[in-house]
């Protein structure tokens, strides 16, 4: 069987790659799905004023409720799964956790962005894409300007042929 890691952050891109882990599922692929979520570690200054057995416990806790949505439409959906929280840096962690829990692929949610945005911005879906030696889905959200603009395009004529 295969086992696939599905990038969880809380956001709405992860929860569509959630959701497309769960349509290949249910189009009959038997997957063993990982959960993964790394959250970023707690800086210098955070560390000496607060401990950190204290900050590492409450990042961990925030990672199980930013993953809460996913596990609950995985779970919901009847299909085998577990969970990772980590701390870290997202991509690296993404992929090492991948390639620890012997993953034969990453499916991982992506903003949508394209242009001069997707550049300044900086994209953990890219960075898992470039870092990984597994297969990487994109599983691409697009946002509300997107959506906009293509609503107001009309069709070209190959559309229909």
């Amino acid at each position: 069987m295969l086992k696939i890691l599905i990038a969880v952050d809380g956001s709405s891109p992860s929860l569509d790659a959630a959701r497309h882990a769960i349509l290949l599922a249910q189009q009959g692929l038997k997957a063993h799905f990982v959960l993964a979520h790394v959250q970023q570690e707690a800086s210098l200054l955070e560390l000496a004023t607060q401990g950190a057995d204290l900050i590492a416990a409450a990042s961990l806790e925030a990672g199980k409720h930013l993953v809460a949505e996913a596990e609950n439409l995985i779970r919901a959906a009847g299909l085998s799964y577990e969970v990772e929280i980590e701390l870290g840096e997202a991509a690296g962690k993404l992929v090492e956790i991948a390639e620890r829990m012997q993953c034969q692929q990453i499916i991982i949610g992506a903003l949508g962005r394209s242009g001069l945005r997707s550049v300044l911005i900086g994209s953990v879906s890219r960075e898992v894409a470039r870092k990984s030696r597994l297969p990487v889905t994109i599983v691409k959200h697009a946002d509300a300007s997107d959506e906009a603009s293509a609503q107001n395009q009309e069709p070209a004529e190959e559309d229909f042929n």
